[in-house]
């Protein structure tokens, strides 16, 4: 365990902290309190080489300066909210928008803005704890979370959420991770192979905004059931033109519910590095890194389709679908929020 403050100072006028976990294998993992964010994975491979798999700035000043999300702890609600607007048992509550007239990502000045409290740290593990006010970007109710990182010694990365409130309010927590299994400065993450145990997917707007119900992947460029390179039918679906990309939720089988089974695994193209996530959410957004031009990377600035995503949560717009089959994604005070996924790095 080795915590460091960095001489830069966020916003609240004090030094970024970063902790690096490190595992009997030699692989690395650092995190910083502010916005709770994946800074870096140093991963070993076989032939001795080390990969940082995920990508990141080169100093933590930077991450003010992007607009990516990347490795960010993204909360109270990952992904959008459609005319940034709550439906709850039909009384409607006004959230702040931060994506033309709809919310993203929890709103501006979100989790991922903000330090977090370092609980407590150890060699292989850190917690960090945030709280939220009541009306906070919207939302309703005052709430106390906490987000554990845990580096395992067979190179599993665990990051387990948990949260309370004391109003009923949507809650969905994820990591906004984007990887890069041949390094993060490699360039197009295209010519990876990747596969999602899902059969159906959820069509969206050009502001990603659900525009239908389920629809199955059956026929069509957003089927990954069998693994396949990114780039094979890239742009072939109208859906996917509307976004330049992927940027799709997938409602995942439900034998992947329980974390037990994969959700989804990504190969890099040397076929040297495998990326296994497990989660017990019900979806995984799968996002090809189609804007990603002109964020700050550690050699200057990433290209589009730098990295991927790949972030387990709840169907975007969950809260105004109740109809869609999964879980309620409203927590009531009287129950707390528990969810795990990861993030499993084999060397081939």
């Amino acid at each position: 365990m080795l915590t460091q403050q960095n001489q830069a100072v966020a916003p609240d006028g004090l030094p970024f902290n970063i902790i690096s976990l490190r595992n009997a294998n030699g692989t690395v993992l650092d995190v910083m309190d502010w916005g709770a964010t994946w800074l870096s994975c140093h991963f070993p491979l076989a032939d001795g080489e080390v990969r940082n798999v995920v990508l990141g700035c080169a100093k933590p000043e930077d991450y003010l300066r992007q607009k990516a999300f990347l490795g960010a702890t993204v909360g109270r609600y990952a992904n959008r909210i459609a005319n940034a607007t709550l439906n709850n048992h039909g009384h409607p509550i006004a959230l702040v928008a931060n994506q033309d007239q709809h919310q993203l990502h929890g709103g501006p000045n979100s989790f991922d803005k903000r330090r977090w409290k370092i609980l407590n740290q150890s060699l292989q593990q850190v917690t960090l704890h945030i709280t939220s006010e009541d009306g906070d970007c919207g939302f309703p109710g005052n709430l106390v979370a906490e987000v554990s990182y845990t580096l395992t010694d067979d190179n599993r990365v665990e990051i387990c959420y948990r949260a309370k409130v004391d109003r009923s309010c949507p809650i969905n927590f994820t990591n906004h991770a984007y990887f890069n299994l041949e390094g993060e400065a490699a360039g197009d993450v295209r010519n990876h192979k990747l596969q999602i145990f899902a059969d159906t997917y959820l069509p969206v707007d050009t502001a990603g905004i659900p525009t239908a119900g389920l629809t199955r992947v059956d026929g069509s460029g957003m089927d990954f059931r069998q693994p396949k390179r990114v780039m094979q039918d890239f742009l072939q679906d109208h859906d996917q033109q509307l976004v330049s990309g992927y940027d799709h939720a997938f409602l995942l089988k439900p034998e992947c519910h329980s974390g037990e089974k994969p959700a989804a695994i990504l190969w890099s193209p040397d076929n040297k590095v495998q990326l296994t996530v497990y989660t017990d959410k019900p979806a995984v957004q799968f996002y090809s890194g189609n804007f990603l031009a002109g964020a700050v990377s550690h050699h200057g600035e990433y290209e589009n389709f730098a990295g991927l995503a790949l972030e387990s949560e709840f169907l975007p717009d969950s809260p105004n679908h109740p109809e869609w089959p999964q879980p309620d994604c409203w927590l009531k005070p009287e129950d707390e929020y528990r969810s795990t996924t990861v993030y499993q790095l084999t060397a081939l």
